[in-house]
Formats: C-alpha cells, sequence, structure tokens
C-alpha cells in the first residue's frame, strides 16, 4: 500500500519516519484561511481533512495521511510569531498560563475517510524575559505555533503536559495514526501482513 504524507513540514516527515513504513511526501498547497466564525478544533480538523483529500484527489489508491494543529489560549487561536519579536510576545502572553494544542489527524484512501482531533493541554510555567530570551536564542521556534517546541529545549517551558498521545504536541499523533492504519488494513508491528482490525 503506498502511503504518501500530505505535508511539508520536517517535524511531520520526521515523526512519521519512526512507524518505520516506506512513504512519500507531497505538499497540498491548501489555502489555510479560517472561515469567518470558525472555532480553532473545527479549523485543525478541516485543514487536516483538506490536506488529505488534496493529495489523495492527485494519487488515486495511495493512502494519504493529512494533519494540522492548532493552539488555543481559551477560545481564541494562537498561531505562529514568525519572528523574534513576535515569539516574544507570544511566550510573555503564554507564562503561567493553560495553552490547547489541537493536533488534527486525517487518514484516506479515496473510498473512507478517518478523522480525529488530539488535544494536549500545556501548562506553562511563570516565565521571566530571561528565560524567554535564553529559549528563543537557543531554539528560535519562529515556524511553531505557540513559539515552543516540545521535542526539544521547549519542555522547559513547561509545567506540565497532559495528552492521550505525547507524539501529538510535535504534530504528528501517533498513536492514534496507528489506530487508523489498522482499520485501513495496515499494521505497522506487522507491516507485510494484512490486517482485520475494524
Amino acid at each position: 500500500m503506498r502511503i504518501i504524507l500530505a505535508s511539508s513540514s520536517i517535524y511531520r516527515r520526521d515523526m512519521l519516519t519512526r512507524l518505520g513504513l516506506p512513504f512519500t511526501c507531497q505538499s497540498p498547497d491548501i489555502d489555510e484561511t479560517p472561515h469567518p466564525d470558525e472555532q480553532p478544533a473545527a479549523l485543525s480538523l478541516r485543514l487536516a481533512r483538506e490536506k488529505a483529500a488534496r493529495i489523495s484527489t492527485l494519487n488515486p489508491g495511495a493512502l494519504v495521511i493529512g494533519s494540522d494543529q492548532v493552539a488555543t489560549l481559551g477560545t481564541d487561536a494562537i498561531g505562529k510569531p514568525g519572528d523574534h519579536a513576535g515569539a516574544v510576545r507570544q511566550l510573555r502572553a503564554l507564562s503561567g498560563r493553560e495553552v490547547a494544542f489541537h493536533s488534527a489527524l486525517c487518514v484516506t484512501d479515496g473510498q473512507k475517510t478517518l478523522c480525529s482531533d488530539i488535544i494536549t493541554h500545556c501548562l506553562f510555567r511563570t516565565l521571566d524575559d530571561a528565560e524567554i530570551e535564553h529559549y528563543l536564542r537557543t531554539e528560535t521556534p519562529y515556524d511553531t505555533a505557540g513559539s515552543a517546541k516540545a521535542e526539544g529545549l521547549g519542555i522547559a517551558l513547561m509545567q506540565s503536559m497532559r495528552s492521550d498521545d505525547p507524539t501529538a504536541i510535535i504534530g504528528l499523533p501517533l498513536i492514534e495514526l496507528c489506530s487508523m492504519l489498522r482499520r485501513f488494513g495496515l499494521n505497522p508491528l506487522l507491516p507485510s501482513l494484512p490486517t482485520t482490525f475494524a
């Protein structure tokens, strides 16, 4: 079964590599502008679905994986900071507060489509400016929602993290993905044998 990751993200590519399955990557190149009054959780699910659908249309018969992540503070979406000044503002705003990261996942073969939203609740420590500056100069997380890379030094920004899937915070929920792959007849632990999980 041909597997395609509908993403240009190096983080998602590296995460999928952990499963040891052969795959290729294709950028879905979709418009990620939120719809009017669209809630962050709905946005992440829609974008994951649209990414998978776009690449599935171009590759009939392939198993396509789409994913998207939206961070939220209360009901407000938190985007990528883009630069150092933006990241400083974000981390000051998130200091001592809880952020919910919605990591949406969609898998489709063009006939059947499965989608899920895995939520990670991250409580940021109370951060001082010296800590923020050191972190940002060390890791430059300007392409990451919330300005924190939990797979690196960003973990030191956290007081606690709660999730059913510890990989979700990095952008590709592997526990949920493995469950979905089994429902398409592919068991990552026995990739050469079909599975009958429903």
